[in-house]
């Protein structure tokens, strides 16, 4: 998120209005969705929660790819952004799982 609001300050004129608002809104999202989940009583509440998180992360791989797209950074810098967010899914994914199967185990009981 960090990174992303760094890059936000490089950007023309023309995508600060188009893009900036959007993209910055959306990395932050990211951290706020997997805390609320983590703090969620209920696995439910998490699991939604987290799959919000992914979405958002989702959303700020698109932008940054658009971004690139029309030359406002390099290449590398959103590739590098891109994978990065990609592993951040990857977790997301690992921890709805992990809540699933807790999910599943306290039912049972």
């Amino acid at each position: 998120m960090a990174e992303i609001h760094k890059i936000t300050k490089t950007l023309s004129m023309e995508e600060k209005y188009r893009v900036r608002n959007q993209i910055e809104r959306s990395s932050a999202s990211v951290s706020a969705n997997i805390a609320e989940g983590y703090m969620s009583f209920y696995y439910n509440d998490k699991i939604k929660s987290l799959y919000t998180a992914r979405k958002e992360a989702a959303e700020t791989q698109n932008h940054l790819r658009a971004i690139e797209s029309r030359n406002e950074i390099r290449k590398e810098i959103s590739g590098k952004l891109i994978a990065e967010y990609e592993g951040l899914i990857r977790g997301i994914n690992s921890f709805i799982n992990y809540v699933r199967k807790k999910r599943s185990v306290f039912k049972t009981k």
